[in-house]
């Protein structure tokens, strides 16, 4: 059986319907070129505003019963049979949370990860707005596959690739939003960005897809130029498709399931685990041991 996944990059605005629109419009393309699983970039709906500490923002939180940002991509997914991790904003309560929507292929909602790493540095103060996910990491088994969903930041951290790997997934999706360092805009990590994800693909033998903005956005502390550079890594680490940084771009690849799980099951990093050794990893400061 053959996985088709694909990663969307776009551009933002500020108007949430022409965000969507756009969205949709390169769905449509992936879907068309045959990808079943599609990733569009971390909060998608407007502009990044972590630039910024403003409490006004709060308010475009949502919560998720009656989303219409949700609803209406479960309606697309449907339409087109494709599973759509959707990006939203949060609001459950009185807390706030980094949240992505797994919708089948069906147009079913699975459930929701929430973002567990929340960054907080220049240009990106997300604990401002979120408080740490408290779903710890999923796989969902879709119409086309398991599916790990982690979102931006975690994609720094080999621990949560590897947990949903240990879960059974088949392929780990990021959606992104990442670009210039407001305290050194000469600094591009751009790279580093990338190869850490090559390596949690080729780590646990799976493709990792990395759906991330482009685009000079604006705000009131800060600005932020958004790297693109989106792409797809197969199940060594290859990139085998990659986007520019000035451009929308649907990225699609394919891959044989078997095979992958062939490979998974018989290079042996998964036998040679011991996890017995690893109670380190457990503690911040790494003093925890068996």
């Amino acid at each position: 059986m053959t996985l088709t996944v694909a990663a969307i990059q776009m551009s933002m605005t500020d108007v949430i319907d022409d965000n969507i629109a756009i969205a949709e419009r390169l769905v449509r393309q992936a879907a068309h070129r045959g990808a079943q699983i599609v990733v569009i970039p971390e909060l998608f709906e407007g502009l990044y505003f972590c630039k910024d500490r403003l409490p006004q923002h709060f308010s475009r939180a949502r919560e998720i019963a009656a989303h219409p940002t949700v609803e209406h991509f479960q309606k697309l997914a449907a339409e087109l049979q494709v599973v759509l991790p959707i990006s939203i904003f949060e609001q459950q309560n009185n807390v706030f949370f980094n949240t992505v929507v797994m919708v089948d292929a069906t147009g079913e909602a699975l459930g929701i990860y929430r973002k567990s790493h929340i960054p907080d540095g220049p240009g990106y103060s997300e604990k401002f707005y979120f408080s740490p996910g408290d779903t710890g990491f999923k796989v969902w088994n879709t119409v086309h596959g398991r599916v790990g969903v982690g979102i931006c930041w975690d994609q720094w951290f080999p621990e949560a690739a590897r947990v949903m790997a240990l879960q059974g997934a088949e392929v780990l999706v990021y959606p992104t939003a990442i670009g210039t360092e407001p305290q050194n805009p000469a600094w591009d990590s751009s790279g580093h960005w990338q190869r850490v994800m090559q390596g949690h693909a080729a780590a646990n033998l799976m493709p990792v897809v990395a759906a991330n903005r482009y685009g000079h956005e604006v705000g009131q502390s800060c600005d932020i130029t958004f790297y693109g550079s989106s792409f797809i890594a197969d199940n060594t680490g290859q990139i085998v498709a990659e986007a520019g940084r000035e451009e929308d771009a649907v990225l699609v690849a394919s891959f044989d399931r078997q095979e992958m799980q062939s490979l998974r099951a018989s290079w042996g990093l998964f036998r040679d685990r011991r996890p017995n050794l690893y109670d380190s990893v457990t503690s911040l400061d790494g003093t925890a041991t068996s």
